[in-house]
């Protein structure tokens, strides 16, 4: 089974480049399962009801989301109608949404787990607790564990995919925005990868105008960040090849399109 997953997409240049090479990544790589990080996707700051759909559209079966998932107040009119959308897990109990949804491919399922890290972010409940929590719900189901750690701390996301490994399919991390190239497998089975990186502006930083972030950085003054809407874009992803008989996996190979390098894999 190959799974593709498409880090962070940021405003409108990471949903162009959706638009344009997701198309030509499913034609080559013939995924089963399409999942793609959304908490930025309306300009940075959350996810709008037009933007999942289109998704939905542009043939994403699963979107994640992390701690951005509320800056659009829009999604409270929908999150709960959302069948195709998880938020991070940890949230307290009570929060609108879910953090564990089940994709069905044939005779197969897989679990798709959203989990957010509390080092330098808000101070929800703990995601190794929930991870074991939502573990032994899905392993009822499945052998097949998909999870999106969005995760400031290298070492927190390191932490979750040693913690997790022979449990589930694959950790990989999201939030920083910057590919790493530690894909690997662990000993037991699981994919894992610091951060897939982030699908959106290319010559920003992290996705924003870079000259507001520099201006930041010289003043140490208030700034507000916007996406940068000019310029090359990029696209950040990962294939995750997994034994359809244990749920392990065989292979993870990170993909990386932009200028400079138009096709990374």
């Amino acid at each position: 089974m190959i799974i593709l997953f498409i880090g962070d997409v940021v405003g409108s240049p990471g949903r162009d480049m959706i638009k344009q090479h997701l198309p030509e990544l499913k034609e080559k790589y013939r995924p089963m399962l399409t999942i793609v990080n959304g908490e930025n996707a309306a300009s940075g700051k959350g996810i709008t009801n037009k933007i999942y759909r289109a998704f939905m559209e542009q043939g994403v079966q699963a979107i994640t989301m992390g701690n951005h998932t509320w800056d659009n107040r829009e999604i409270f009119e929908f999150i709960e109608d959302a069948k195709n959308m998880v938020r991070p897990a940890n949230y307290p109990e009570g929060t609108p949404g879910k953090g564990i949804m089940y994709v069905k491919l044939n005779a197969m399922e897989v679990a798709i787990i959203n989990l957010q890290g509390r080092t330098f972010l808000p101070a929800i409940d703990c995601p190794f607790r929930k991870a074991d929590e939502l573990i032994a719900e899905a392993k009822k189901r499945t052998p097949f564990i998909f999870v999106d750690f969005h995760a400031e701390a290298t070492s927190e996301k390191q932490a979750m995919g040693w913690y997790l490994d022979g449990r589930v399919s694959a950790v990989v991390g999201t939030h920083t925005h910057v590919q790493t190239a530690d894909n690997r497998i662990l000993p037991n089975g699981t994919a894992y990868i610091t951060d897939v990186g982030m699908t959106g502006p290319y010559d920003g930083i992290l996705g924003t105008d870079r000259e507001t972030v520099i201006r930041r950085f010289l003043t140490n003054l208030p700034a507000r960040f916007e996406v940068s809407t000019s310029g090359r874009a990029q696209l950040s992803g990962v294939l995750i090849d997994l034994d359809e008989k244990t749920g392990h996996a065989r292979k993870i190979d990170r993909i990386l399109i932009n200028d400079d390098q138009p096709m990374f894999y």
